[in-house]
C-alpha cells in the first residue's frame, strides 16, 4: 500500500508540474485486457486470456498544442491460457493494481479529437492464485510475482471533451510469473535428453480496448 501511495504522489507532482492555465479533468476508466505471458523459452507456450480493467484516472492538458499527462489507478486482470494433456484449456487470471502515467497528445476538432500515448506503469498483484499447478506438463507450477513493470502505447478518439475510446499496447517489462520444477519422463532422460532450466520467467503483454468518462 505504501508502494501505491508513492507512486500515486509521483503522479500528481508531475500532474502539478504543468502550467496552471492547463484543463484539468477527472473521470472514470474502463476496459478488455487480450492479454497473455511471454516466457523466456519454449518450455511453456501460453493463449490469450480476456480481462478486464476500471478505476479513476485523472487528465491535465495545455490548450491550444494539446499536449499533457494522464495518469490513472485500474484494478486490471491479466493472465494466461493453457491446454493440458487431452487438450483441456485452463484459464489463470491475475489482479493488479496498474498504475499507469501517460504523456499524451490530441490534436483535431473541438467536437472529435485523437490523441496519442506513450508512458510507464507499475502494478501490484492484489488477487488471483500464487500457484498454478500445470498437469501433464515438465512445467510443475507457475507461480505470479507480486510486483510489475512496464510501457503503455496508445491512440484513440476523443468525442466532445468528456469521451475518450481507444486502444492501448501493454509491453512489460519484469517477470510476472516464474516457472516451477521441472519434471522430465524418464523415456526423455534416457534418450539423452538435458534437464530444463526453470530460472525464465514470463513477461505479460497485451491489448486492450478501453473507454473513458471525463467531467
Amino acid at each position: 500500500m505504501k508502494k501505491i501511495v508513492g507512486c500515486l504522489m509521483v503522479a500528481l507532482l508531475a500532474l502539478m508540474a504543468l502550467p496552471a492555465s492547463a484543463q484539468l479533468k477527472f473521470g472514470i476508466k474502463g476496459g478488455v485486457n487480450i492479454s497473455s505471458v511471454h516466457f523466456n523459452s519454449d518450455v511453456l507456450k501460453a493463449d490469450n486470456v480476456t480481462g478486464f480493467q476500471v478505476g479513476p484516472m485523472i487528465e491535465m492538458t495545455l490548450p491550444l498544442v494539446g499536449v499533457g499527462i494522464d495518469a490513472a489507478v485500474l484494478y486490471s486482470q491479466k493472465g494466461l491460457e493453457m491446454s493440458s494433456v487431452g487438450g483441456v484449456k485452463t484459464s489463470m487470471k491475475t489482479d493488479y493494481i496498474d498504475v499507469p502515467v501517460n504523456l499524451k497528445w490530441k490534436f483535431g476538432l473541438p467536437i472529435i479529437k485523437a490523441y496519442l500515448a506513450a508512458g510507464p506503469y507499475i502494478g501490484f498483484r492484489v488477487g488471483g492464485d500464487k500457484l498454478w499447478d500445470i498437469p501433464g506438463s515438465v512445467v510443475d507450477q507457475v507461480k505470479a510475482k507480486n510486483f510489475s513493470a512496464g510501457l503503455n502505447f496508445g491512440a484513440g478518439v476523443e468525442l466532445i471533451r468528456h469521451l475518450q475510446v481507444g486502444f492501448n499496447y501493454g509491453l512489460g517489462l519484469t517477470d510476472n510469473y516464474a516457472l516451477g520444477s521441472s519434471s522430465l519422463s524418464s523415456s526423455s532422460l534416457s534418450s539423452g535428453g538435458s534437464a530444463v532450466d526453470m530460472g525464465n520467467g514470463g513477461k505479460n503483454r497485451g491489448w486492450s480496448i478501453t473507454a473513458a468518462i471525463l467531467f
